[in-house]
C-alpha cells in the first residue's frame, strides 16, 4: 500500500511527462487493485486504493468517450455495493480494450456485466460492424447537463448508415479550458463542435492536466466577451492542432461570424445545428483527409486487365511468374508489388515530371498537410532534393551562406550551381566531438560585413539544418526575422531531413519553416507590426550603418514594405515518417516562386528527377500523408513521450547511471544561447521541467526524441559500442555516433516494448561492465583507465573552416572570404594539377614546416560525424590535420590512407593567384 501512496502523491505525479501515460498506469493499478479484492485479499486496504484511483481518473476519464462515464460509475458503483467480483470483470475488460486500442476496432459490450443478457458474442449487428471501420471521436464543447448530452449522443450515433466510412463517438466537455486539453490529451479526437453556451474555466486543478493549457499557450482569456468565446476558441485550436476539423455553432448573426473564423472553421451552424447536416459534414472532413489519390489509382490500375508491351519485364509479375529460378521472390514480396509496377503514365495514373492527375492532386494535398504553399515529391531521397531547390536558386557567382557541417549534398550542389560560398562554423561541443548549430550572432555578423563591403545584393541564399543530427533545434522565426532585416529577399533554404514530424506536434510545429513563414507573413501584414517596425527604426537610425558590433546586439527587424517571405524546406519523409526508403518531399512557401523561380525550378526538377520514378515510393508519400493528418498528432506525442521515458529510465535507474550519462539540453546547448534558463527535460529531484517557454524563446532547443548517450565511461569509443555490443550482440541499430557518444532515436514506429528492451539491454551492458571491472588485475585496470580518460579529457578540438585560398577566392583581396569550390572541384579532375602528401609518413608535416600553404583538392568527410572536415579550395590548417590523425574512425571519404590527403601542387596555386 505504501507503494500505492507513493505513486499517487504529489511527488510521484511530477514523474509523469504527461497525463497519457499517468492515465494508463492507473488504469493498470486500479485493475491490480479490484483483483486483491475479487480474491478476497487485503479489503480494508485495497478498498481505499481503489476509491483512490477512481478520484484520479474521473477527472481525466471526462475527455474520452470510451470507457464513457456511464461505464465509470458503474464502477464507482460496484465499489459502493462491494461487488467486487464484478467490478474486476469489468475493469478488466476495460483495461484490456484501452492498452489493446480494440474499442477503436470494435464495439466493446461493457453492458454484459451488469446485465449478462446484453451480452451476444454472435451478435453482428450494424453498429458492430462498424466499428470495424476507422474510428475517430467528435468534441463537442458545450456546458451541457448530462441528459442532454445522453440526448444529443443518441440523436447523432442514431444517424450511422451501414455505408458510413467511419464511425465516430462524441465527447462532452463544458469549457474554453477543458477543449483545449481535451484536444491534447485525447489524440483520437478529429472533429470539433464548438456551441455557444459553454464557459471559461476547467473545474479541473490536477497540474498533469494543466500542462496541457500551458503547452497550448493560450493566453489571458479572462477579458473575453462571452459572444467571442467560440471565435477565440477555434483560431486557437486550429493553430494547436490545424489538421482537425472546426464546426462553430452560433447564435448571432451566421455571415458575420463566418467572416471572421476564416479559414479555421470548416462549416459554420446558425443556432441549433441540423443533426444530420452535422453528421454528414463530420464525416466528409474525414474523408478528405483520408483521401490518396496516387495510391488509390494505383491500386485500381493494378487490378485492371492489360496487356504490357512496354519496358519493365517485372511490371505485372510476368517476369518472376514465368521464372524457374526467382520466384521465391514474388513469395517474398507478395504479388501486389508487381502488379503495381508499371513505366508508363496512363491507365489513371500520372507522370511525376508534369503531373496533371492523381500524383498533382496527391501534393496539394501534402501541401495541405504540411502548410507549405507548394509541395514537390522526390522518390531519390533529400539528397536530391537539396540540389534541385539550390538549382533552381542559385546561379554562379551568387554569394550563399552554407552551414559548414551540413549534409554533403549541400556542399556538392554549392559545387554543380558554382555560387561563392561563406562557410558559418557552429558552436563545438569538443567534449563530446561534436558540433551544434550555427549562432544567430554569427549570420548577422557575416551578413552585415557583406553589407558594409558592398556585396549584400550578391547574397542569396541562408543554407541550414534544421534540427541537426544531434537534435539541435533553430529558433526559424527569429532566425529569419533578424536575416530578413539586413537582406529582405534572401531566401532560406532549411534542410528538414530528420524533422519532417515536427510539423505534427504543437510545440515543435513552431519551429518549422513553413510555420515560421506563414507567421512572419502575417505579421508583418498587421497594423501593429508596423507600428513596431517605425518605432524600432527610430531607435535603429541612431545607430552607424557600417558599425556592425553595434546591430549584433540588438533585435533586427525588417521593413514590412519591402520584405519578401522565400522559404524552402526538404523533408526525408522516410527518415521520420511513413515512406519507403528514398521517398522525400520539397515543401516551399516563396511570394516570388511563380515570378522568379517556377521556370528554373521546373528545369532543375527534370534536371534531377528520374524519368523511370518508383510508384511505390511514390504511393508511400501519398499513404504517409493521409497517417500524419490522422493520427500524426497522436503518433508524434507518443514518439516524444517514450523518448522522455527513456530519460528518466537511465537517469534513475543507479546502475544506468553510474555507467551512462544521457546528455541534457545544459550540456548540448550553451548557457548564452538558453534565454529560459533550463537545463534539463528531466530532473531526478524535481521531475518533469515546463519546457514550453525555452521552445518559444530560447535561440535554441534540443528536440527531445533524440536522447543521445554519453559512453566514454566504458572506455569503449561510441563506433565500438555501436557495432561491437549493441549490434553485434543484441540487434540493435542506430545511426549516429561520435567519438563518446551514441545517439538513440525513436520515431513514429517505436514502441514501449522497444523501450523496454533497450533499457534491459543497457543493464546487461553495464552488469557485464561490473564484472569486468571485478575481475580486472592492476595491469588490466591501468589499461582501461587510460582508455576512459582518453575518451573522456584527452579528446581534440574541433576544427573551425580555416579559409578558402586566395586562388580560388574570387575577391582574393577583399575582407569578406567567400569561395569559388566549383573551380577547385573540377581543377582537381586533372592529375597533374594535384598530388598526395602522407598524413602519418612525415611528407604533409614537412610541407607544413618548411611554411607551404597546403590546400585540399578533394572533400574530406570522416563518418560520424559524417560532414567534410575538408572541401575543395580549403587551406588545410594545423587544426584540421591533428583532428584527423586523432579520429579513431574507421571510415574517411576522400582519403586514401596508402597515398595520403589530395592537395594542389604548388604550381598549380602559383598559376591562379
Amino acid at each position: 500500500m505504501a507503494k500505492a501512496k507513493a505513486v499517487t502523491g504529489k511527488h510521484s505525479l511530477s514523474q509523469y511527462y504527461n497525463a497519457s501515460s499517468f492515465r494508463a498506469d492507473t488504469w493498470n493499478r486500479l485493475k491490480n487493485h479490484a483483483q486483491r479484492l475479487a480474491e478476497g485479499r487485503g479489503r480494508e486496504k485495497d478498498v481505499a486504493q481503489v476509491g483512490e484511483m477512481l478520484a484520479l481518473l474521473g477527472p481525466m476519464e471526462e475527455y474520452f468517450a470510451f470507457p464513457g462515464r456511464h461505464a465509470f460509475h458503474q464502477i464507482a458503483g460496484l465499489l459502493q455495493e462491494e461487488d467486487f467480483e464484478t467490478l474486476f470483470s469489468l475493469v478488466k475488460q476495460i483495461v484490456g480494450a484501452l492498452m489493446s486500442e480494440s474499442y477503436r476496432r470494435k464495439h466493446v459490450n461493457l453492458s454484459a456485466h451488469i446485465d449478462p443478457a446484453t451480452n451476444n458474442e454472435d451478435d453482428e449487428e450494424p453498429d458492430e460492424r462498424m466499428r470495424r471501420r476507422p474510428y475517430f471521436e467528435v468534441l463537442i464543447v458545450d456546458d451541457l447537463s448530462q441528459s442532454q448530452q445522453r440526448l444529443q449522443r443518441e440523436e447523432l450515433v442514431g444517424l450511422r448508415r451501414e455505408e458510413d466510412d467511419f464511425t465516430y463517438e462524441p465527447v462532452f466537455v463544458p469549457s474554453f479550458e477543458d477543449a483545449l486539453i481535451a484536444i491534447l490529451f485525447n489524440q483520437a479526437i478529429q472533429s470539433v463542435v464548438i456551441r455557444f453556451g459553454f464557459r471559461l474555466h476547467s473545474n479541473h486543478n490536477m497540474p498533469v492536466l494543466q500542462r496541457y493549457l500551458n503547452q497550448a499557450q493560450h493566453g489571458d482569456i479572462d477579458d473575453l466577451e462571452p459572444q467571442d468565446y467560440g471565435i477565440v476558441l477555434a483560431d486557437i485550436i486550429a493553430s494547436v492542432r490545424p489538421e482537425l476539423d472546426l464546426f462553430l455553432v452560433t447564435d448571432q448573426a451566421v455571415e458575420d461570424i463566418a467572416g471572421r473564423v476564416g479559414e479555421a472553421c470548416r462549416r459554420v451552424f446558425y443556432n441549433r445545428e441540423d443533426f444530420l447536416e452535422l453528421h454528414t459534414n463530420i464525416l466528409r472532413g474525414i474523408d478528405a483527409r483520408y483521401e490518396t489519390p496516387f495510391f488509390t489509382a494505383l491500386k485500381h490500375y493494378s487490378k485492371q486487365p492489360t496487356g504490357v508491351f512496354h519496358a519493365l519485364p517485372i511490371s505485372r509479375g510476368k517476369s518472376i511468374v514465368k521464372s524457374h529460378w526467382i520466384q521465391d521472390m514474388g513469395e517474398f514480396y507478395g504479388m501486389n508489388i508487381f502488379m503495381a509496377e508499371t513505366s508508363a503514365t496512363s491507365g489513371g495514373l500520372d507522370s511525376l515530371l508534369e503531373p496533371h492527375g492523381p500524383i498533382k492532386k496527391a501534393q496539394e494535398l501534402a501541401a495541405r498537410a504540411f502548410g507549405s504553399r507548394e509541395t514537390f515529391f522526390a522518390t531519390n531521397g533529400t539528397s536530391t532534393c537539396n540540389k534541385i531547390v539550390v538549382q533552381a536558386l542559385v546561379r554562379p557567382g551568387d554569394i550563399v551562406l552554407v552551414d559548414r557541417d551540413c549534409h554533403k549534398s549541400h556542399h556538392y550542389g554549392m559545387v554543380l550551381t558554382g555560387a561563392e560560398v561563406i562557410y558559418l562554423d557552429s558552436y563545438p561541443l569538443n567534449q563530446y566531438s561534436m558540433y551544434g548549430a550555427v549562432p544567430l550572432r554569427e549570420i548577422k555578423k557575416t551578413l552585415l560585413e557583406l553589407r558594409k563591403a558592398g556585396k549584400l545584393h550578391r547574397v542569396k541564399m541562408l543554407l541550414l539544418t534544421n534540427c541537426t543530427f544531434d537534435g539541435i533545434v533553430y529558433n526559424v522565426e527569429r532566425f529569419m526575422e533578424e536575416c530578413l532585416a539586413i537582406k529582405p529577399d534572401l531566401v532560406f533554404l532549411w534542410d528538414e531531413a530528420w524533422f519532417g514530424f515536427a510539423r505534427f506536434g504543437p510545440t515543435y510545429r513552431t519551429r518549422t519553416g513553413m510555420h515560421a513563414a506563414e507567421t512572419l507573413r502575417r505579421k508583418y501584414r498587421s497594423a501593429e507590426y508596423k507600428k513596431l517596425y517605425a518605432t524600432k527604426q527610430k531607435q535603429l537610425a541612431k545607430l552607424d550603418p557600417d558599425d556592425v558590433d553595434a546591430h549584433l546586439g540588438k533585435h533586427l527587424y525588417p521593413d514590412p514594405d519591402h520584405v519578401r517571405i522565400r522559404v524552402y524546406t526538404t523533408q526525408s519523409t522516410h527518415k521520420t515518417l511513413t515512406s519507403l526508403r528514398q521517398g522525400s518531399m520539397i515543401h516551399m512557401h516563396d511570394q516570388d516562386f511563380s515570378s522568379k523561380v517556377e521556370e528554373p525550378f521546373h528545369e532543375a526538377y527534370m534536371t534531377h528527377t528520374s524519368t523511370s520514378p518508383n510508384y511505390q515510393i511514390l504511393a508511400s508519400l501519398d499513404v504517409g500523408r493521409r497517417q500524419v493528418e490522422l493520427e500524426g498528432f497522436e503518433l508524434v506525442q507518443k514518439q516524444v513521450e517514450l523518448a522522455m521515458i527513456l530519460r528518466q529510465r537511465i537517469r534513475t535507474h543507479p546502475l544506468l547511471s553510474k555507467h551512462f550519462k544521457v546528455l541534457t539540453v545544459g550540456d548540448m546547448i550553451p548557457s548564452g544561447h538558453r534565454q529560459s534558463g533550463i537545463e534539463s527535460y528531466y530532473d531526478p529531484e524535481r521531475g518533469w521541467n515546463e519546457i514550453w517557454d525555452a521552445w518559444a524563446g530560447d535561440e535554441f532547443c534540443l528536440d527531445a526524441t533524440r536522447v543521445t548517450l554519453f559512453v566514454g565511461g566504458t572506455g569503449l569509443d561510441g563506433d565500438s559500442f555501436k557495432n561491437e555490443i549493441l549490434m553485434d550482440k543484441f540487434g540493435i541499430q542506430i545511426n549516429k555516433t561520435s567519438r563518446n557518444t551514441v545517439l538513440f532515436m525513436t520515431n513514429i514506429g517505436t514502441t514501449r516494448s522497444s523501450i523496454a528492451y533497450l533499457i534491459e539491454v543497457l543493464v546487461k551492458i553495464a552488469n557485464d561492465l561490473e564484472e569486468q571491472a571485478e575481475d580486472m588485475n592492476g595491469p588490466e585496470r591501468k589499461v582501461q583507465e587510460r582508455k576512459v580518460h582518453s575518451l573522456t579529457y584527452d579528446l581534440p578540438p574541433l576544427p573551425d573552416f580555416s579559409r578558402f585560398h586566395d586562388a580560388f577566392r574570387p575577391d582574393a583581396g577583399g575582407t569578406t572570404p567567400e569561395g569559388d569550390m566549383r573551380t577547385a572541384y573540377f581543377l582537381a579532375y586533372d592529375e597533374d594539377e594535384c598530388e598526395y602528401l602522407g598524413l602519418t609518413g612525415g611528407s604533409l608535416e614537412e610541407a607544413m614546416n618548411a611554411g607551404r600553404e597546403l590546400v585540399s583538392a578533394t572533400f574530406v568527410i570522416p563518418y560520424p560525424p559524417g560532414f567534410p572536415i575538408l572541401v575543395p579550395g580549403q587551406v588545410i590548417s594545423a587544426e584540421i590535420i591533428e583532428f584527423l590523425r586523432n579520429l579513431d574512425v574507421k571510415e574517411i571519404h576522400g582519403y586514401r590512407p596508402d597515398l595520403g590527403l589530395r592537395v594542389f601542387t604548388e604550381e598549380s596555386l602559383n598559376k591562379r593567384l
